[in-house]
């Protein structure tokens, strides 16, 4: 049987709107119900603030990766995106990988916890979502523009470059859900008038840091793909565009020829 308490919180989502009220209550309960914080808690909840940032953690390719407050919430479209970086590594001994725009280091983590003997940094440009990183994979986080904090010694070594850039249109910026407008850096959303400007950059640069026959991974919207594919040939990148019906995600790969 339901408890009370739990019941009363579902009734209070109810009434802010949330969707997915019951689930919700249930994680609220769940990890506040021993403590004074719920009352706190649910009032964030209710005031919008995203479920992931009242809770301090989102759920990750199995992992529980922490969040701060006005951090940027993983989507679980982007676990295909790791997904994708993590299968191009299979079999390559003490591989070195590069997580761009990391956020919360979601990314970077799945990638630890998965590919043994991994050499990776992790890297953004806000240093809020630098320090929950680091919260999360310790000091391979770090911050800086794109490749600009990388050891020079990595320059053409990089077996997989993978980023989860922001490429919402910055006309789109306030069509957004106020939970992301309001609640997640304007930095990790807004990707310029056609939302590929840190995407541009980035596959203008990506070839010179790559080993031969290195991959770069950049999460993308549908629409994007073919243009953003089309930056990555132009920055001497055999391009693919890769899609995923049940997680609604898209990515393009691009591979640096091993000529």
């Amino acid at each position: 049987m339901a408890s009370t308490e739990y019941l009363a919180v579902v009734s209070a989502l109810r009434a802010a709107g949330c969707v997915f009220a019951e689930d919700e209550a249930g994680l609220l309960v769940e990890q506040f119900h021993d403590s004074a914080a719920l009352p706190d808690a649910l009032r964030r909840r209710v005031a919008g603030e995203p479920l992931e940032h009242v809770l301090g953690w989102v759920a990750f390719r199995g992992l529980r990766v922490l969040l701060d407050p006005g951090v940027f919430v993983p989507r679980r479209r982007t676990e295909f995106l790791a997904g994708a970086a993590i299968g191009l590594l299979a079999g390559i001994a003490r591989p070195c990988v590069v997580d761009l725009c990391c956020g919360s280091g979601a990314v970077a983590a799945a990638v630890l916890a998965e590919v043994p003997g991994v050499d990776l940094w992790a890297v953004d440009i806000d240093p809020v979502e630098v320090a929950c990183a680091a919260r999360n994979i310790g000091s391979r986080a770090v911050m800086g523009d794109l490749f600009e904090p990388l050891p020079p010694a990595v320059r053409g070594r990089l077996d997989v470059v993978v980023a989860n850039v922001p490429y919402v249109p910055t006309s789109a910026v306030p069509m957004l859900p106020s939970e992301a407008r309001d609640h997640e850096p304007l930095v990790a959303l807004d990707g310029g008038a056609d939302g590929l400007d840190i995407a541009r950059r980035l596959a203008a640069q990506a070839a010179q840091w790559l080993r031969p026959g290195g991959s770069l991974l950049v999460e993308t919207s549908g629409a994007q793909a073919a243009a953003l594919a089309g930056l990555f040939e132009n920055g001497g990148l055999a391009a693919r565009v890769e899609r995923c019906d049940d997680l609604g995600a898209t990515i393009v790969i691009g591979a640096r020829s091993l000529a």
